[in-house]
């Protein structure tokens, strides 16, 4: 499963854009209609990660996410959490390298 790591969630809170957490969802932010038409059409492959023990986007999740693009992959990581460059960097790198390779 996912590991904690202090120093990362030390961070977490300095790394907060506040003011943009602010609108991010509000209304009127997007257009989903118009989000989904955008991600359909374009032209460039997409390659979603998800660790398979991530509650923050599960498999399950990411894999739906992947349908709205036109040209989109998931790849797993095996007993990774929402942080697959702490979980398992290697794996990481070795899949980015294979999609961009």
């Amino acid at each position: 499963m996912g590991r904690r790591y202090p120093g990362h969630l030390a961070q977490e809170a300095s790394q907060t854009n506040a003011e943009a957490a602010a609108v991010y969802y509000s209304a009127g932010a997007l257009d989903p209609q118009a989000t989904r038409t955008a991600l359909v059409r374009l032209g460039a492959p997409v390659l979603l990660v998800a660790g398979e023990y991530d509650v923050a986007l599960p498999p399950k999740c990411a894999a739906e996410y992947a349908g709205l693009f036109g040209q989109a992959e998931l790849a797993v990581q095996p007993g990774g959490g929402h942080y697959p460059w702490l979980d398992d960097p290697q794996w990481l790198v070795q899949t980015l390298a294979g999609f961009l390779g």
